[in-house]
């Protein structure tokens, strides 16, 4: 039996993304860490791909920013065998 199963990654290119959207929307590091309860030097991690975010925590940005969450994610549709 093959099932299709959506995972959900993050790549180099989804908090590029991020760095797009907060430049896009003129908003800074620091409000975005201080919105969502973590450093600065959290947010800029994400911003320059060394650290991703939880889902938990793309999701937090995806409604701050006002965008899609999947935006921020990669989606693959991956067939899976039993």
């Amino acid at each position: 039996m093959h099932r299709n199963l959506l995972v959900l990654t993050m790549d180099a290119n989804n908090m590029n993304r991020l760095k797009v959207v907060l430049a896009e929307k003129n908003i800074q590091s620091k409000w975005i860490s201080e919105q969502l309860g973590v450093s600065r030097a959290t947010v800029s991690k994400w911003v320059n791909n060394t650290s991703q975010p939880s889902l938990e925590m793309i999701d937090k940005l995806a409604k701050l920013l006002d965008v899609d969450y999947t935006e921020l994610l990669k989606l693959e549709r991956k067939a899976e065998q039993d």
